[in-house]
């Protein structure tokens, strides 16, 4: 735990008096992990947008510099994970995985009659953060039978969607090109 608040300090302290991009109490979700496997902590963080934007949340993303007690971005993604504090069961989220990715979490859990989850796992490739994985399901709380559901492995096209294998063409997406609308291309069934 001290490792990780560590961290954030060491992290938000620049961004604060350099950037002014984001002050501290915009953090609303963060996970550390070693995402480029050198042994040494890093760390992701979704920020919600400034006060009164229409933007959606920003992604963070910093690796360790080996040697030395300082993080530096590697990905400065505003406007790209959905999610709403005001409301229970539709908040961002992130986690570290056992594998050294990073799972991003959007959902509306509990809001209207259309309810849905989706999940992007982030791995870092060629010195860069792609999407691996994309996970999403829906289903209307008046018409059971109107339901979806998705689970891709962006890089090698493979999955299934409704229950039923689908085969896209790999791909190594960086993080920062994608956006939902692609998951949602891939998973048509073909």
């Amino acid at each position: 735990m001290k490792i990780v608040l560590t961290s954030l300090v060491v992290v938000l302290m620049p961004f604060c008096v350099a950037a002014q991009d984001f002050p501290a109490d915009r953090v609303v979700a963060a996970a550390t992990g070693d995402w480029n496997r050198d042994g040494n902590e890093d760390l992701v963080l979704i920020a919600r947008p400034a006060e009164g934007s229409d933007e959606d949340n920003g992604v963070y993303i910093y690796i360790a510099d080996p040697g030395e007690s300082r993080l530096s971005v590697k990905v400065a993604a505003s406007n790209k994970i959905w999610g709403n504090l005001a409301m229970f069961g539709q908040e961002p989220g992130v986690s570290a995985l056992p594998n050294g990715s990073i799972k991003l979490t959007s959902q509306n859990s509990s809001v209207g009659r259309d309810r849905w989850s989706q999940n992007l796992t982030l791995a870092y490739r060629n010195a860069q953060f792609i999407v691996a994985g994309y996970t999403y399901s829906s289903y209307d709380t008046l018409d059971t039978a109107n339901t979806t559901e998705c689970d891709l492995n962006v890089l090698t096209g493979k999955g299934t969607a409704n229950g039923k294998p689908i085969a896209t063409k790999g791909a190594q997406i960086a993080f920062q090109d994608w956006s939902d609308e692609i998951g949602h291309t891939l998973c048509q069934p073909n």
